[in-house]
């Protein structure tokens, strides 16, 4: 829970996709099923590699496994979503990211592989490798904003 130092802190990168790390995946897929949620990055659980997971398809149980995820291209586009964070639970904000982002990662097969996302799921990855660089998204909100935001969490947590 916010705010644990581990959300702050960068994680490390992945080497060989084991079956620890598909195991860690799966853990985190059920953990983002159960939020519910469409992404989940591996320090929100406070393992502090960088793995993430995404599914943000309507149907479910499309979800996406990365490993050290990196944005290649980001598009000039922009979209605002509301984005939340179980990690600091009661609230959420308007965050303005790029539309669409072409993304590097590992995936589960350990293979190195550049995928093209849009909408929600642009969103979320982007949020996702927000976390594994110790950023929340309302970093991403203006100082007034954010400490709007950080106060109304306070208060839900009494």
């Amino acid at each position: 829970m916010w705010p644990d130092k581990r959300l702050r802190t960068p994680a490390v990168d992945v080497g060989e996709i084991t079956d620890e790390i598909r195991v860690i995946w799966n853990d985190m897929i059920e953990t983002m099923e159960a939020m519910p949620g469409v992404g989940l990055a591996a320090p929100q659980i406070g393992v502090m590699l960088r793995l993430a997971v995404v599914d943000a398809s309507d149907t479910r149980g499309q979800a996406i496994r990365m490993a050290n995820p990196e944005i290649i291209t980001a598009s000039e586009a922009m979209n605002d979503h509301e984005e939340a964070s179980p990690n600091l639970p009661g609230v959420w904000a308007s965050v303005t990211r790029p539309a669409n982002v072409t993304v590097d990662f590992t995936d589960h097969h350990g293979l190195r592989v550049r995928q093209d996302f849009t909408g929600l799921w642009a969103t979320s990855v982007q949020h996702q490798i927000d976390h594994l660089a110790g950023r929340m998204y309302f970093d991403r909100l203006s100082r007034t904003k954010r400490e709007m935001l950080l106060k109304r969490a306070r208060k839900g947590a009494r």
